[in-house]
């Protein structure tokens, strides 16, 4: 197939930590595989990323047509300036060198025009990366738990979308989402503009207005595989961007 007859390849960024697989026990890079499904029913080809030199994200950047950052562990307060909360993941290494990976892909993708979903821990990173903050622990800000219960139960939160906004044209006024996160937006970062709310005044959703397709939503889309309007729309846009790349 010519370049812009083939499927896009969508960028998925992965863990970095210690699993188990039968016998072994060993530090290792992997994601979800729900996330590849929501890529493939949307008509993508997904490729993972881990978690390397933020030096070579350049390199990686040349190969995609569009990049998803997926959830995860919280990000180190450091990079957006603050000590660590008591509930926040302890920073290790490994997730710190993810951080920095994350951060570089976006600066990078947000420059080249690449399409970019950010997904839960990746809206948090695409905020940060372009110099916002984060709030902690939400239970601090709203006095309860209704955005992560725990054990790793989702819970359905209601989002209201932003009139004219990008996410509002994809979703509606509305929509019931899959929600698991103890921190959010708290500061937006440089060119981001709010999208969605819940109905407490979380920042749910977060984009860049333009042409450009910089989209990044707090809850888990690929949790309701039912709707795959959010995966439809950034493999659909970087089949624009492919083309546009084959026809330089």
């Amino acid at each position: 197939m010519s370049g812009s007859d083939a499927a896009p390849v969508i960028g998925l960024t992965t863990y970095l930590q210690q699993a188990q697989s039968g016998i072994w026990d060993v530090h290792a890079t992997f994601l979800p595989a729900i996330y590849m499904e929501g890529v493939n029913l949307a008509g993508g080809t997904a490729v993972l990323l881990p978690p390397q030199s933020a030096a070579a994200a350049e390199r990686v950047l040349d190969g995609l047509d569009g990049l998803i950052l997926t959830g995860g562990r919280d990000l180190d307060p450091a990079t957006y300036g603050q000590q660590r909360h008591a509930t926040t993941d302890e920073p290790v290494q490994a997730s710190r060198d993810r951080d920095a990976w994350e951060a570089a892909l976006v600066r990078g993708a947000i420059q080249r025009g690449i399409p970019l979903l950010g997904i839960c821990r990746g809206a948090q990173v695409v905020n940060v990366a372009l110099g916002g903050t984060l709030h902690q622990h939400l239970p601090d800000v709203l006095g309860d738990i209704r955005h992560q219960q725990g054990n790793a139960v989702f819970n359905t939160s209601v989002v209201r979308t932003v009139a004219d906004s990008r996410l509002a044209s994809l979703i509606g006024d509305t929509s019931d989402v899959q929600c698991y996160h103890h921190q959010a937006i708290d500061r937006l970062g440089d060119g981001l503009v709010i999208s969605a709310k819940a109905d407490d005044g979380v920042i749910e959703a977060v984009e860049i207005p333009g042409e450009n397709f910089v989209l990044a939503v707090q809850w888990h889309p690929e949790e309701r595989l039912d709707d795959i309007r959010l995966f439809v729309a950034v493999v659909q846009a970087a089949a624009r961007y492919a083309t546009r790349k084959v026809n330089a």
